[in-house]
C-alpha cells in the first residue's frame, strides 16, 4: 500500500497530527508527506491511500490547500481510497468551520473513494499547541484508516474473484 499524506501548516500543529498519522501508517505501508505547496500531481499516479489535511483558516482552508485542490483534475484519482483532516479550535464546525469538510469535498470530485468522514483535530489558541491527546488520536485514526483500507480492498478483491 503505497499512501501519500498531503498537509498545510502554518503553525505546526497540522504537521505534527501529519507526521502522527505517518508513523502509524508506516507499521503498514510505504508512506510519504508532503507539503502542499511542495506536491507533484505526478506521483499521485502511484498511490492507493490518499490523507489531506490542513488548518482551518476563515472558517475554509488555507490559500495553499485551496490551491492544491483546484490543481487536482476532475476524475483523476479515481480508485483512489482517502480522507480528510484539519486543525481547528475545538467548538462546533458551524462556529469555527472545517477545512476537513471542504478538503472532502473537493476531493470527491476528483473521484477518489472517502473511506472516513472527516476528522478535526483541536488546538487550545490559534496558533496551537494541540490539545492534550491529540497526537494518540490521529495516531488511531490513522490505524482506523488502515483497517478500512484493508476492509475495502478485500471486498474489491472478493467481488473481481466473484465475476
Amino acid at each position: 500500500m503505497n499512501t501519500l499524506i498531503i498537509y498545510d501548516s502554518t503553525f505546526g500543529n497540522t504537521a505534527q497530527i501529519a507526521q502522527a498519522m505517518a508513523e502509524r501508517l508506516g507499521e503498514h505501508a510505504t508512506v510519504r508527506t508532503a507539503l502542499a505547496t511542495e506536491v507533484d500531481l505526478t506521483e499521485m499516479k502511484e498511490i492507493d491511500l490518499l490523507l489531506v489535511g490542513g488548518p482551518t483558516q476563515s472558517h475554509g482552508v488555507s490559500p495553499a490547500m485551496r490551491t492544491l485542490l483546484k490543481s487536482f483534475p476532475r476524475r483523476s484519482l479515481r480508485g483512489v481510497s482517502a480522507a480528510a483532516f484539519d486543525t481547528r479550535y475545538h467548538m462546533d464546525a458551524w462556529k469555527s468551520g472545517s477545512a476537513a469538510h471542504r478538503i472532502a469535498s473537493r476531493l470527491k470530485r476528483t473521484g477518489v473513494l472517502l473511506i472516513m468522514p472527516p476528522e478535526s483535530f483541536f488546538v487550545t489558541q490559534r496558533e496551537g499547541p494541540l490539545e492534550d491527546g491529540e497526537l494518540e488520536r490521529a495516531a488511531r485514526w490513522a490505524e482506523e484508516i488502515f483497517e478500512r483500507f484493508e476492509t475495502s480492498r478485500s471486498v474489491q478483491q472478493d467481488t473481481a474473484e466473484v465475476r
